[in-house]
């Protein structure tokens, strides 16, 4: 168990609850420190709108998140199109979470890798030569999967479904990682980029120096390294409970 520990939870404040409530279902005290906000994409959705409206020219929808789903669902309500719509395509999610929301609003999904990174995606979907593939995406998504799809022979659009922007951390909130924490938890490379942002370099490395950080995959722990971050811990499945037990078994073994 995480009985005491204070756990940092760098998600969006909407998204932080669910692993909130997990980390304290153990024992541990959740200490959110949000540094990512999910907001509009700075063209009010028109790219995405746009495309929605000729989904009948789409061979593939491609969604590698469970943000992206909500807000193409937001704007399907808006635009007064039908989740058939949606349905009448392949569908490919990255990770069970994302596959998961869109199957509660009645969408089957054709296509889950076992690994939940881009490139284990693009080995998944078969035979994509001569396809349109439709991604909304965050505006700082990675380019390895549309450029993936591109170079094995697929027509690809890409369009930004919101954005990721850097929170504000409250000062309160700041002072509570100024106290000592046992754990740092990044769920996307931009937490983890948006920590060290939001500390300085110099603080970042005091405060995570004497925790143990704990990254979702192998792409946040990249990152997270790249800000000059010690990671010690990367869950193998890359999902929320993936790095909750990634977490458990390191006090376990330590």
């Amino acid at each position: 168990m995480l009985t005491g520990k204070r756990i940092v939870v760098t998600r969006s404040r909407k998204q932080a609850s669910a692993l909130s409530e997990r980390l304290r279902a153990l024992g541990a005290i959740p200490i959110e420190f949000p540094t990512i906000a999910i907001v509009p994409p700075a063209d009010n959705y028109a790219a995405l709108d746009a495309e929605l409206q000729r989904l009948e020219t789409y061979d593939w929808l491609v969604f590698t998140s469970v943000n992206a789903v909500e807000h193409v669902w937001q704007r399907l309500g808006v635009l007064g199109i039908p989740a058939e719509a949606v349905a009448a395509r392949h569908i490919a999610a990255i990770g069970p979470a994302t596959a998961a929301t869109l199957e509660a609003r009645g969408v089957p999904v054709n296509v889950v890798p076992e690994q939940y990174v881009a490139e284990a995606l693009l080995e998944a979907i078969p035979n994509p030569a001569g396809l349109r593939f439709l991604l909304p995406r965050a505006d700082i998504a990675r380019a390895a999967l549309r450029e993936g799809l591109q170079a094995a022979g697929a027509e690809v659009v890409e369009v930004t479904a919101y954005r990721t922007i850097p929170a504000t951390p409250a000062p309160d909130v700041l002072a509570e990682l100024k106290r000592g924490v046992d754990v740092i938890t990044f769920t996307s490379s931009s937490t983890a980029r948006n920590f060290v942002a939001a500390l300085g370099r110099e603080d970042a490395r005091t405060i995570a120096g004497t925790a143990l950080v704990a990254a979702i995959g192998p792409i946040t722990a990249q990152t997270a390294r790249e800000e000059g971050l010690r990671v010690d811990v990367v869950a193998e499945e890359h999902t929320i409970e993936g790095l909750v037990q990634a977490i458990l078994a390191a006090f376990t073994s330590s």
